[in-house]
């Protein structure tokens, strides 16, 4: 029996989701012959999928995919608060793509994203579609598994970033404050800022004390270091914040004019020590660009055992590393949950270890 089975990648885009996908095809090709399994790519995430923007693809298309970044189908957000809100097209998502999955007759699903798009391949497999999720995000936050795809290529990515800063750094005397992305969790901050040796890491969970930070650069610059770097979380908050609710804290930003954590840090710092201080900001380069060789073993073992479901008419799952073994989880036991950074971390606990300051 022939099985058409379709894939997209929703969210922001991270390295390792054309390893990923070229996983399951190449699984899939090999499992069931080229005139066994039909794939089809849906571009532009659900978008395309309540819009019907597909295209059946060949196994050339599936070929020198593996080192390249991006995603061959496009990517897009489409929040999953937003799927059951008709809007101004009068559009219902939910039954459009119902229609489409039924269009294009579908045996399975194949989602690759983060946290929402998690949350709706849940809604869409209680919905009765067979879907089968694959974990992506440089964040790491994706309850249930160990890792994500993406996470370990923008962990080296970052750490380059602080190597560079450190140079630079010493050479003018300087503080630098790096802002590394991650808004709720602190994952890549963490592990970026313990491998690129920053003095202070700054992340979501743990929130900081300005003073107690300016004190550590302080006492560094009185210890005879000319420099300090600041591996920031761009989700940051101080204990002042962490009171508040999230439009209070926006509303405080902005009414201060500084808008993000890591220039009202910056400045603070300055202020508080005289010492010049300076932000920096990768930004976007932490999605861009081939994925390490990890992330390509990690997406090719992703994208084989998400194949595997499918063999298994396994569905309503999705796929995740537990103890260093390829496993999965039942979607709706990971939707809507956020794996953070817990003060007792190992890495957290190694990180004071070595006297790496987290401003708390």
């Amino acid at each position: 029996m022939k099985r058409r089975i379709g894939i997209l990648t929703s969210g922001g885009d991270c390295p390792g989701l054309n390893a990923t996908i070229r996983g399951v095809a190449k699984a899939c090709y090999e499992k069931f012959g080229n005139d066994g399994i039909e794939i089809v790519g849906i571009n532009d995430g659900f978008s395309g999928l309540i819009n019907n923007q597909c295209k059946e693809m060949e196994p050339s298309d599936f070929s020198g995919i593996l080192t390249t970044g991006g995603t061959i189908f496009g990517t897009k957000r489409t929040p999953f608060k937003m799927m059951k809100v008709i809007e101004d097209d009068n559009v219902n998502k939910v039954k459009a793509m119902k229609e489409t999955y039924k269009k294009q007759k579908l045996d399975c699903l194949f989602t690759l994203g983060g946290n929402g798009t998690h949350k709706t391949a849940n809604l869409l497999s209680e919905e009765g579609l067979n879907v089968i999720g694959l974990p992506k995000t440089i964040d790491n936050d994706i309850w249930g598994t160990s890792v994500t795809f993406g996470f370990h290529t923008s962990v080296d990515i970052a750490t380059d970033v602080i190597d560079r800063l450190h140079t630079t750094a010493n050479s003018h005397g300087r503080i630098l404050v790096v802002e590394i992305m991650g808004n709720k969790a602190g994952w890549l901050t963490l592990y970026s800022g313990v491998a690129g040796g920053a003095d202070m890491i700054v992340i979501p969970e743990i929130p900081f004390d300005i003073n107690k930070l300016s004190d550590a650069c302080a006492k560094r610059a009185d210890s005879g270091k000319a420099f300090s770097i600041l591996a920031v979380a761009e989700g940051a908050f101080d204990v002042e914040e962490a009171n508040l609710k999230k439009k209070e804290r926006a509303k405080k930003r902005a009414d201060s004019g500084e808008k993000t954590a890591t220039a009202r840090i910056a400045s603070a710092i300055e202020a508080n020590t005289g010492i010049e201080t300076r932000v920096c900001v990768p930004g976007h380069m932490l999605r861009g660009g081939s994925p390490s060789a990890y992330d390509r073993v990690l997406a090719t073992q992703f994208g084989c055992r998400a194949a595997e479901l499918l063999f298994e008419e396994k569905f309503g799952y999705t796929v995740a590393m537990v103890e260093e073994k390829i496993t999965e989880n039942k979607l709706a036991d990971i939707a809507g949950k956020t794996k953070f950074v817990t003060p007792d971390d190992q890495m957290v606990v190694a990180a004071r270890r070595i006297g790496v300051s987290f401003g708390d």
